[in-house]
């Protein structure tokens, strides 16, 4: 028997990287999951892999609340409910200061808060009592790991963001828990070359001495997601191969 047999999940970003990882293990453990995403071509893929009987894919973009609400009503038209939401899209970039593009923080800003709160409220009105709400942070919003402002603001507001809605939405029975992840084996590196080229450098501030695994990430989600946590509400889980506890903190993003 399935740790979500019977449960609905919507994930943001879930046409790869840790949001495709946590969609796959979510239907593996009996959930129907509605993935989102910006690029269509990629949706068609994820979906196919994830199995096109137990997900669908909603083009998507989550800093538009009237395409979050859209995906949300999806989720209640092709499965009958609500129970899990996996805020999980996110972008990141090199913001140093004295070199950044205001267009560049803005976006960052705007696709790492603004695009998570509106998940949030767009599926609010769909959540069935003992949902659990999701939130992507990362290590790095107390690392002080240089040339990333943005990034790191971003996400040490969702920190911030996840206590006010464990306030707010306790009543209702719904949870509320951030994820914490470190460097991680994802498509944010772009091409192979690329995540080769950086491994070296971030492997040596992660006590571990290896990035993550996108499933390794998914199955911390799995916990919030299930009634084994149903009395975890505020937590926030590092998931960094103890990045976050080095002395050398953590020098790239997720």
């Amino acid at each position: 028997m399935g740790k979500l047999n019977g449960k609905v999940a919507l994930i943001t970003g879930g046409n790869s990287g840790i949001g495709l990882a946590t969609a796959k293990l979510f239907v593996a453990q009996g959930a129907k999951v509605v993935i989102t995403g910006r690029n269509q071509a990629t949706l068609n893929a994820a979906t196919e892999e994830i199995g096109p009987v137990n997900s669908i894919a909603v083009q998507a973009d989550t800093t538009d609340p009237e395409q979050m609400k859209k995906a949300a009503i999806a989720a209640v038209e092709a499965f009958g409910g609500l129970d899990i939401v996996f805020a999980n899209a996110g972008i990141s970039g090199h913001t140093p200061a004295g070199g950044t593009e205001l267009s560049l923080f803005e976006d960052i800003m705007k696709v790492n808060v603004t695009g998570v709160f509106f998940t949030v409220q767009s599926a609010l009105p769909y959540l069935r009592t003992g949902g659990s709400i999701i939130l992507n942070g990362s290590v790095l919003a107390n690392a002080g790991s240089p040339g990333y402002s943005a990034y790191a603001a971003s996400k040490g507001a969702v920190v911030s963001m996840a206590k006010v809605l464990v306030s707010e939405l306790s009543p209702r029975g719904l949870r509320v828990n951030t994820l914490l992840p470190g460097a991680t084996r994802t498509p944010i590196w772009g091409q192979p070359e690329g995540l080769a080229k950086m491994e070296s450098a971030l492997t040596r501030s992660i006590p571990l001495e290896r990035l993550g695994e996108p499933n390794e990430i998914a199955n911390v989600a799995l916990f919030l997601a299930s009634d084994e946590s149903s009395y975890v509400q505020g937590a926030e889980i590092s998931v960094d191969g103890g990045a976050g506890s080095s002395p050398f903190g953590a020098p790239i993003y997720r």
